[in-house]
């Protein structure tokens, strides 16, 4: 095949031949010491200067190309090592995979002497070396070429050390890890190494030795597991053991380092998978930043949220151009909350969990606690009770303080942190795949642009006086925004029962009920006596302490049974791939129970007759990946497509070898477009 494969770039090469016959190789032999001792040996590179935008081959090409070869002529007695192959690069050429060099190349043999070798005599050592060189073209050279080296004591060349340091720089190591490898649907290598959990390589490149190892054009994975990291591969038609090339690792300061594979069977831990470049596109940290200020500007007008601004407008109205401190206070408390989330995720990362953006709503714990506040709040906003000097009527019109509005902040995040918006899926996914400082520079990013309306209006505090002065229509208004936190407070009980079932409806239920009792005792106590207000307070702990109590015993809930995906057949990469290998045309809904901006989609549009009769017209198969509980696979499909969090949608048309990302927010038009191409 070989042969076959040089007859033909020959063929093809003919007419450039013809217009311009230079080489585009230019090759010459280099000694690495002044002389060889005799039973020494020295080391003779082949330097190949290849011209810009050519290159030439590894010793496992890739998909097409052929190696280097060289054949040496030496006095009898001499014998020459085979080559020392540097580390290549990936060179994609239309739709395959090349792996090869370009620019400077050094190619390292180690040519020992005889023991009887004669001192001072000179010896001439000849190489015939031939080689591919492809451009759009591709062109078989050789040379025939020859250096002398005298017999003698041996001693480094000054001249060259240099050079023959930077071409031993580029030599793979020996693994100081243990790697094994998985196969199945795909081709898992699993490094042993915790440093590298913790020092996340920019990237990872594995070079299979042996041609039908792996499919050479397919995206590499990085994952990182508790204790090492995860490359995942598509497998070819030739995986047997052992399975052997070089893992390239590209550290975050650029620094690489070449290790040598040779990996036996073994068990490969599951793992969280990062973006691959190719979904990052071009997206730069600044880029990013910008992103994520674009994304939580967005934020506020989602589902959500809305009903938490309204409270913070509400508040602003009160004070008129008063509020500035409040507005800078409500901005804090947002970016300090979306710094703390972003922290809490990196630190449950780099610790092994496969987690991404709402995973605080994926422990039933935190859902029934979040429940209980947003149910308190609405108390609060009815009028049951009233916190400090806060009173329903005069307090209103009263500056309610920085704290109050900070904490407001706290809870807008907290209500948002479970959606994502146009512009912030990206820049979230590219920062979990960075440093931690670059990581919470974009957490910081997406509070500022959260909080941006706000800064604006501590910025320019007139703004304020086009608000509507305070009357009594602030006390309906604020009752009436207490209806949109208790919808929000079923819709989290509706969580929980996907989560953990009847006996956790049972639980939260009767916390519901404790905290509004609790809430009462506080209020209805607070014109008694000193020694009745104490009472009434120390019931009121008691009774908020019972419904916290069991809010705890959630931690050992187990997710519901599973059912029936309602409109579509539930996710798993297996049944993924085999739909994929019949044809089928695929959309993926990766969604979660407490995402309302999926909810919205869903309901919308992709429950509507026009998208159904679409998918049922074109043979769709509608795929539902379900991520209210944690669930590392479907983890690993968001950031294998460049996101932390969903909503993400996914169509892959037949014969695609990536899928189209559709946008977080869907209409009819968009879903359609995507299914006609």
């Amino acid at each position: 095949m070989k042969h076959l494969f040089l007859f033909l770039a020959l063929l093809v090469a003919a007419p450039a031949w013809a217009q311009d016959d230079s080489p585009k190789v230019q090759a010459r032999l280099v000694a690495e010491d002044t002389a060889v001792a005799p039973g020494g040996g020295i080391t003779i590179a082949l330097e190949e200067l290849i011209a810009p935008e050519w290159h030439t081959y590894w010793k496992n090409p890739g998909d097409a190309g052929a190696p280097t070869t060289i054949e040496w002529t030496l006095p009898p007695g001499w014998m020459a090592e085979a080559i020392q192959w540097p580390r290549p690069k990936r060179v994609p050429v239309g739709p395959l995979m090349d792996y090869g060099y370009e620019g400077k190349l050094w190619l390292l043999s180690r040519i020992n002497a005889p023991a009887d070798a004669k001192p001072g005599e000179t010896v001439t050592i000849k190489a015939a070396a031939s080689w591919l060189v492809c451009k759009n073209i591709c062109i078989p050279e050789e040379r025939n070429l020859s250096i002398t080296v005298p017999v003698g004591a041996s001693a480094p060349d000054p001249a060259v050390a240099k050079d023959f340091a930077d071409a031993r720089a580029l030599l793979p190591a020996p693994s100081p890890w243990k790697i094994v490898y998985a196969h199945g649907q795909t081709l898992d290598l699993y490094v042993a190494a915790p440093s590298l959990v913790a020092a996340r390589p920019k990237s990872a490149d594995f070079f299979p030795a042996r041609a039908g190892l792996i499919k050479n054009p397919a995206p590499q994975l990085v994952g990182f597991a508790k204790d090492g990291l995860v490359l995942r591969l598509t497998p070819g038609n030739k995986v047997a053991a052992p399975v052997e090339g070089l893992l390239v690792l590209t550290s975050t300061d650029g620094s690489v380092q070449a290790l040598e594979v040779n990996a036996q069977a073994g068990t490969v831990p599951a793992a969280e998978f990062v973006a691959p470049a190719a979904a990052e596109g071009d997206l730069t940290l600044w880029l990013a930043i910008l992103f994520a200020v674009l994304g939580g500007l967005i934020l506020n007008v989602m589902p959500c949220v809305l009903p938490i601004l309204a409270m913070k407008a509400l508040a602003l109205a009160q004070h008129g151009t008063e509020g500035r401190r409040e507005s800078f206070s409500y901005a804090m408390g947002a970016i300090v909350s979306f710094a703390a989330l972003g922290g809490a995720l990196l630190i449950l990362r780099a610790g092994g969990e496969a987690i991404g953006w709402g995973f605080q709503l994926q422990s039933p714990v935190a859902v029934a606690g979040f429940a209980l506040l947003v149910f308190a709040v609405g108390l609060n906003l009815s009028g049951l009770f009233e916190v400090g000097s806060i009173t329903a009527g005069e307090g209103l019109t009263r500056k309610s303080g920085v704290a109050g509005a900070f904490f407001t902040g706290v809870l807008a995040v907290a209500v948002a942190a479970p959606c994502t918006a146009p512009f912030m899926a990206a820049a979230l996914g590219f920062a979990l795949a960075q440093s931690a400082l670059a990581a919470l520079a974009i957490f910081v990013a997406l509070g500022v642009g959260f909080a941006l309306p706000f800064i604006l209006l501590g910025i320019w505090p007139r703004a304020l006086s086009f608000l509507p002065k305070p009357g009594p229509w602030m006390l309906r208004l604020k009752q009436f925004l207490a209806f949109p936190m208790y919808m929000a407070a079923a819709w989290l009980v509706w969580v929980l029962a996907q989560q953990a079932g009847p006996r956790g409806v049972a639980i939260i239920s009767a916390a519901i009920i404790f905290v509004a009792l609790a809430a009462w005792l506080w209020s209805t106590t607070r014109e008694f006596s000193a020694r009745g207000r104490m009472i009434g307070a120390v019931a009121a702990a008691l009774v908020l302490m019972g419904a916290l109590w069991g809010v705890s015993q959630l931690s050992g809930a187990t997710p519901a049974v599973a059912t029936e995906v309602a409109r579509g057949e539930a996710y798993s990469a297996a049944k993924l791939a085999s739909y994929r290998a019949e044809g089928r045309p695929v959309f993926l809904d990766a969604t979660a129970a407490w995402c309302i901006t999926c909810l919205v989609n869903e309901e919308a549009v992709l429950s509507k007759a026009p998208v159904q009769n679409a998918f049922a017209a074109k043979n769709v198969v509608y795929m539902v990946a379900d991520w209210t509980n944690r669930n590392p696979e479907i983890t690993a499909l968001l950031k294998e497509n460049g996101r932390s969090g969903v909503p993400l949608y996914l169509y892959y048309a037949p014969g695609s070898a990536k899928p189209q990302i559709l946008p977080q927010i869907l209409t009819d038009n968009i879903v359609l477009s995507a299914l006609n191409g």
